[in-house]
């Protein structure tokens, strides 16, 4: 079986390098690689964000999920949707009227340029850290499941994708990424939906009689009523909204596909396309988790434990495929490479632009003015200097991969919000206080204020439970934001 997941892991990746030189061919300079030329069809990004947005925490942690959580994680999804009406009404309108290429230029125009490398700098830090545990998910997976029995060490198969990766961007950047999230999306639906249909098949049952066993045993409850809970269903919508706020309106690399679309009404489109899409690809999922917990209590096969015997929730979609058959097998690594690929193929362009734009002031070396880094555009073009940037943010990717290794015993994903809620929150409060007040601050004070920010959430976030009995969820991200807002009004000019 091993053999036949390479050659399958081979076939993908060299259907990715095919996109890649379609794509590219055309035009592979700065512009295709940072905008897209502006010429991306808005039908094709939409339904390309969706694999983007699901990589492999959700193709696999949501599924797993359902085992402690049933089905809570729906009224995060309808959060979502808000979220992408809020994006496409408020936000995309401001960054084609500013013409930008990295968003957070526009908190320089607004603050100044200390405020500008905030943002940049906390979407850095968010994106490398979230994208690289997401990509170390799928490595860990065909690791565990493929290399491993060849006494291959971890480090190998991590070199491997982050060498594909930065092939198949180096030269089209967005412009080649739009495309190959269309491939990554197919790909990430179809391992769904041929597994569930598989077990639908070794059980002899129905969808509905799967899901109406699935409620009987308690697992398809969608919402939380216990106000103190992490997961109480309010907390979920609303934290939801603001986690597709930030996370996807205030997120260089989901708004820089967006931006590549020819004109605002087709962005709109796109976004709005997208969040009603994204419902339906996570009912799939979340149906897919109820599947997987019937086949285990039907089939008698056993969940997968730790060595503390405590179920992991990730390894029970890969568990349970492998146990199946060989085509369920194979149709689920190509799932997880697709997610894997989709999880820091833009992450990576998105790095590359926003450190060229918001840190080495590429659209004032483009322009030729007295940038503080034309010294680097005397001895190097700015091609050159991307390129550099880019194949730097790929080594980074691979450090975090392998040093996160030790670390890894439970779900992901509430681990990824947890990183979200931190990281975005000062850019949630950033732009809030930028864009409905009329306020200037003291540029050089953002940065502490956006430091401090995450570190008060951190305390409240460990020590509320024992001093009130509440636990924080997603919501972290909301008091982030507001503290930060706060101190953005602390320090306001008159």
């Amino acid at each position: 079986m091993e053999t036949i997941i390479l050659v399958c892991f081979l076939a993908y990746t060299a259907l990715l390098f095919v996109v890649m030189w379609l794509s590219s061919r055309k035009g592979a300079g700065n512009d295709a690689f940072f905008r897209g030329q502006r010429k991306s069809p808005w039908f094709v990004v939409a339904y390309g964000m969706i694999g983007a947005s699901l990589s492999g925490v959700t193709f696999m942690s949501v599924p797993g999920g359902v085992y402690y959580g049933q089905f809570t994680y729906m009224p995060l999804v309808f959060g979502y949707v808000l979220g992408y009406v809020a994006i496409a009404l408020v936000l995309l309108p401001l960054y084609y009227k500013l013409n930008v290429t990295s968003i957070y230029s526009y908190l320089n125009q607004r603050f100044g340029a200390a405020s500008e490398r905030t943002g940049a700098a906390f979407f850095l830090i968010s994106r490398l850290m979230g994208s690289a545990l997401r990509m170390y998910l799928v490595v860990f997976v065909l690791y565990e499941f493929v290399f491993r029995s060849w006494g291959i060490p971890f480090w190998v198969p991590a070199v491997i994708f982050i060498a594909i990766i930065l092939l198949y961007t180096f030269r089209g950047g967005v412009k080649t990424v739009v495309w190959t999230d269309t491939l990554q999306t197919t790909f990430l639906i179809l391992a769904a939906v041929v597994t569930v249909v598989a077990i639908l098949k070794q059980l002899d049952i129905t969808l509905p009689q799967l899901l109406r066993r699935s409620s009987e045993a308690g697992y398809t409850r969608i919402f939380e009523t216990d106000p103190t809970a992490s997961k109480y269903y309010w907390k979920q919508i609303l934290s939801g909204m603001f986690i597709t706020i930030t996370m996807t309106g205030l997120d260089q690399d989901m708004m820089q596909k967006n931006l590549s679309c020819k004109s605002l009404r087709s962005a709109q489109k796109n976004v709005l396309t997208s969040s009603l899409l994204f419902i339906v690809v996570n009912i799939i999922f979340l149906c897919l988790g109820a599947a997987l917990i019937a086949y285990c209590q039907s089939s008698g096969f056993p969940l997968p434990v730790n060595e503390a015997g405590i179920v992991v929730g990730d390894k029970i979609f890969p568990s349970v495929a492998f146990h199946i058959s060989t085509f369920t097998a194979v149709i689920f690594v190509l799932g997880m490479v697709a997610a894997g690929y989709s999880s820091a193929d833009g992450t990576l362009t998105a790095l590359t632009t926003t450190f060229c734009y918001n840190f080495l002031d590429f659209d004032k070396i483009e322009k030729d003015t007295n940038s503080q880094f034309s010294i680097l555009h005397s001895q190097f073009s700015t091609l050159t200097i991307r390129r550099l940037v880019h194949v730097g943010f790929a080594f980074l990717f691979l450090l975090v991969i392998i040093a996160f290794r030790p670390f890894h015993n439970q779900s992901l994903i509430d681990t990824l919000f947890d990183i979200a809620g931190f990281t975005y929150g000062p850019l949630l409060g950033l732009y809030t206080f930028g864009l409905f007040t009329h306020r200037t601050v003291r540029d050089r004070w953002v940065p502490v204020i956006a430091i401090l920010s995450p570190i008060i959430c951190y305390i409240l976030k460990l020590y509320m439970p024992q001093w009130t009995g509440y636990h924080f969820g997603f919501e972290i991200l909301l008091l982030n934001g507001l503290i930060t807002f706060i101190g953005l009004l602390l320090i306001r000019k008159k």
